[in-house]
């Protein structure tokens, strides 16, 4: 098992877009990809410009297969003008890789 926290800061102005898209868009097709435990999006209660995505995958392989998945694909432009910057990290029983 691994896990994944992606921290995302998001555009002044965008979590409201930002989160409805992603709870229409990825968030359920995430969840139902093989390999994936949970997918989750969570939103900061003290920074409205922050949303982190907390994740549980099988392995590793499911991960790679679910960032080049066709509704990942889709996402990236649709997401890309509302985020300022994102911080990934994959946590492994043995070590964190960050992306």
């Amino acid at each position: 098992m691994i896990y994944v926290v992606a921290s995302i800061v998001l555009k002044p102005g965008m979590r409201s877009e930002f989160v409805a898209k992603a709870n229409e868009q990825i968030v359920p097709q995430t969840n139902a990809e093989e390999g994936c435990v949970f997918y989750d999006l969570n939103e900061s209660s003290s920074d409205p410009n922050l949303a982190v995505f907390v994740e549980r995958w099988e392995t590793r392989e499911a991960l790679a297969a679910h960032l080049t998945s066709e509704h990942m694909t889709a996402w990236r432009p649709v997401s890309g003008p509302m985020i300022e910057s994102r911080t990934v990290e994959i946590i492994h029983p043995e070590r964190v890789e960050t992306l």
